[in-house]
């Protein structure tokens, strides 16, 4: 296909986005890729034409079927993939809650996925920690397959210390814990790249902001959303980045581009 134009954008509700200007912007700036994660839309959520299929995409979901108006994945795609899956075997944590989706594209895996968060108590962190390692022993059925695999979206943990602006304040925090944090190091350990350190080292580097207390307006943010590669696919990734400067939710979009 020549150059790939993906962007990776959790985007608290996909009605909300909508009344902000969603639609124009995915018709303004046609990336080929569109992974949103917390769409908040169930099976029967009546949506206008414009979401269910935008003009040039073609739009694959999955949903949380045990709790309306929670969670949610969908990828608005201009290639047509070769297959679609929300079904992972054995894998079954991430089959649940609508919160990822796998999209075949020939020259690699796409992976949209919503990591949950861990911060409503014990019985939660354990299910984030457990769905990583499901995620982790996924990766690795893939890649030993021999497929070359992204996976971008709402990780809901900031890697680094660089990776939020105040790391010491939030070292008991879910989205920062240590053992959430080991996992990162686990997809790294296993060969693959966060895109975005690719180009950026540097700190100040934010996808996330608290609405509550308008950390947005003073850039006191987490970096929780990315773009991963397989490592064979580092020396074809152009650009990584986030678009701070796009409104509409408490996150912002990040992307990635590609020669193939």
């Amino acid at each position: 296909m020549g150059q790939w134009r993906l962007v990776s954008w959790n985007v608290n509700g996909l009605r909300a986005i909508e009344k902000k200007g969603f639609v124009a912007w995915l018709g303004r700036e046609k990336y080929d890729v569109v992974a949103l994660q917390e769409t908040k839309v169930s099976r029967d959520t009546k949506l206008s034409a414009e979401l269910i299929q935008p003009d040039g995409y073609r739009s694959s979901w999955d949903y949380a079927s045990e709790k309306r108006g929670y969670s949610g994945v969908v990828v608005y795609s201009r290639p047509v993939p070769a297959r679609v899956s929300t079904t992972f075997g054995r894998y079954d944590i991430l089959a649940r809650e609508g919160r990822m989706l796998e999209l075949d594209y020939g020259d690699f895996i796409f992976l949209n996925i919503y990591f949950p968060n861990g911060g409503s108590g014990p019985a939660r962190l354990k299910y984030k920690l457990d769905f990583y390692q499901q995620f982790l022993d996924y990766l690795g059925d893939l890649r030993r397959s021999g497929r070359q695999v992204i996976f971008a979206g709402d990780v809901n943990t900031a890697h680094k210390e660089i990776d939020l602006a105040r790391p010491k304040e939030n070292a008991n925090t879910s989205g920062f814990l240590l053992a959430e944090r080991q996992w990162l190091d686990r997809f790294v350990a296993v060969g693959f790249v966060d895109t975005f350190r690719l180009f950026q080292t540097g700190g100040d580097h934010y996808s996330w902001w608290d609405q509550k207390t308008r950390a947005r307006d003073r850039n006191v943010g987490w970096r929780i959303d990315y773009f991963f590669v397989s490592a064979d696919l580092v020396p074809k990734v152009r650009d990584a980045f986030i678009l701070s400067d796009v409104l509409g939710s408490d996150h912002a979009p990040v992307g990635l581009i590609l020669d193939l």
